[in-house]
């Protein structure tokens, strides 16, 4: 790699850690935390397990993981989420290890854990390959390597396409090709012994109707938050006039509340 991309590749970490350090992404993640529960739930963790939750945010998976008995630990980018992670993780009662890190080159032993799992967080790395070969890394041969990533065709794809309208993305791979299965597929290749992908959705509940849904966004969402700053107020108010539209159409409430489904791709592997 030369000196060049290195920097560029720097300069490109240095911006995605801006934008996801921007806002509040706890306040962000509760709107899906009891589907984001129910979804760990239903892979299973063992009393004792090893368990790596990478770029954990606000503890959404890391702390239900503790809960259930596990040896977790969780790495982010950001460490204004970690110290929410933390503060959860003590109001709760569970012992959690938390390192600010990179999800490309990770301060762990190889095989260190028997579960690395990533829930709408590593599908957000630069370099899909190494952000891959780093989950791979860590994880002991039959352990598990699971991920949640949205899909391009869902309705947070769909959101992340409207940012995209105002502010163009960072410049790198699109996130959103986790969330197609023959992506994944490809990127897996042989280093699994068996790879399980299957389509399902997210359930968000908000106790506000959709325009303050997407008020709530504007004012606490990184993505959102870094797009906005760059436009004149008639782009503002358009931006958050599409955004209000989005979550508008897709919400099933009738009661003035937001209730909303995203379709996310569940990735379930084995390391061979």
């Amino acid at each position: 790699m030369t000196t060049t991309t290195m920097q560029s590749i720097d300069d490109l970490k240095q911006q995605l850690k801006t934008m996801w350090s921007t806002g509040d992404y706890g306040l962000i993640a509760l709107g899906m935390q009891e589907s984001a529960e129910a979804f760990l739930a239903e892979l299973g963790v063992a009393p004792d397990e090893r368990f790596l939750d990478v770029a954990c945010g606000s503890g959404q998976m890391a702390v239900p993981a503790a809960r259930a008995g596990a040896q977790v630990t969780g790495i982010d980018i950001a460490p204004e989420w970690l110290a929410q992670a933390r503060h959860r993780a003590e109001t709760e009662g569970v012992a959690v290890t938390l390192d600010v890190g990179d999800v490309e080159n990770m301060p762990y032993a190889d095989e260190s854990f028997d579960t690395v799992m990533s829930l709408i967080g590593a599908m957000f790395a630069p370099r899909p390959d190494r952000t891959l070969s780093e989950m791979l890394r860590v994880c002991r041969p039959g352990g598990r390597i699971i991920m949640g990533n949205w899909t391009a065709q869902g309705l947070v794809g769909k959101f992340f396409a409207t940012i995209g309208k105002y502010a163009p993305p960072p410049d790198m791979p699109s996130p959103l090709l986790w969330g197609d299965e023959e992506t994944v597929k490809a990127r897996f290749g042989d280093s699994v012994s068996d790879l399980r992908l299957a389509r399902r959705m997210m359930h968000f509940r908000y106790p506000m109707p959709p325009a303050e849904v997407a008020e709530h966004y504007v004012n606490h969402f990184g993505p959102v938050m870094r797009a906005r700053a760059t436009l004149d107020p008639a782009g503002q108010k358009a931006l958050g006039d599409d955004i209000e539209a989005l979550w508008a159409g897709a919400n099933t409430a009738t009661d003035g509340m937001t209730e909303v489904d995203g379709e996310f791709l569940e990735v379930v592997a084995v390391k061979a």
